[in-house]
């Protein structure tokens, strides 16, 4: 198969990576095509929430991954998130934490979010990766609630979203060749949950790490219970998004 990052597409303007990666993998383009972005114009993260990223400043790249054996698929949102945090961490003086799935923190401010779509059934998934970097001033509420690699390390200057990407790509397909059972270790040791009150779907509990199929665990009232699947808050003690 080819390196992940191989073949490329780049744009300067693009409604959204994701959207542009999941055609091209429909149209039978292989394993490791990476599509990048200077700017989107119709960014997006999970629960359809808009991605703001001013242009130069972020990285955005999707990723078409095809081949990919079953324990890893179920991996992967884990997978992504221990191998941006790697990249980050890395390249800036920053520790990163993860929000179940996927989120990636740092000091309680969402850095990166990540956006996994595909079809099953044709085998592939398009692995999409919004990194803030440069950005030194976030609008509106995302000012409480968003950071990036500039403002929180404590180098003077931050790498470019093109160093970044190369780091990022070698050292996710790194992960996907390893057994996910490293995956899940080095995931829990980035647990921003761990402890926290959550809520769901009228649900709420205490999150307490996740099982060895990568489902969150929470602790309620009637017993430990697990989610895969759906939206979790952090609960209303806490203050952090």
């Amino acid at each position: 198969m080819n390196p992940l990052g191989l073949p490329r597409v780049h744009h300067r303007v693009l409604d959204s990576t994701n959207e542009r990666a999941k055609a091209l993998a429909g149209a039978g383009a292989p394993h490791g095509t990476v599509v990048t972005a200077e700017e989107q114009a119709a960014g997006r993260g999970r629960q359809g929430r808009p991605w703001v990223a001013p242009r130069g400043s972020s990285l955005l790249a999707s990723v078409v991954l095809r081949g990919l054996e079953e324990r890893s698929r179920a991996a992967l949102p884990l997978t992504a998130a221990v191998a941006v945090c790697e990249t980050a961490e890395a390249s800036a003086d920053v520790r990163c934490s993860i929000k179940w799935p996927n989120d990636v923190w740092v000091g309680g401010r969402k850095l990166a979010g990540i956006l996994i779509e595909g079809q099953p059934q044709e085998g592939w998934a398009v692995l999409g990766v919004g990194l803030n970097v440069l950005i030194r001033e976030f609008p509106g509420e995302l000012a409480e609630t968003a950071t990036s690699l500039l403002l929180e390390s404590s180098d003077a200057e931050s790498p470019s979203p093109e160093l970044l990407l190369r780091a990022l790509l070698l050292g996710l397909e790194r992960r996907l060749g390893e057994d996910p059972a490293a995956v899940l270790d080095a995931w829990r040791g980035r647990d921003a949950l761990h402890g926290s009150g959550v809520s769901w779907n009228g649900g709420e509990g205490t999150a307490a790490g996740i099982d060895d199929s990568g489902a969150l665990l929470v602790d309620t009232s009637k017993g430990r219970m697990a989610l895969d699947a759906g939206e979790v808050h952090l609960g209303p003690t806490h203050s952090q998004p």
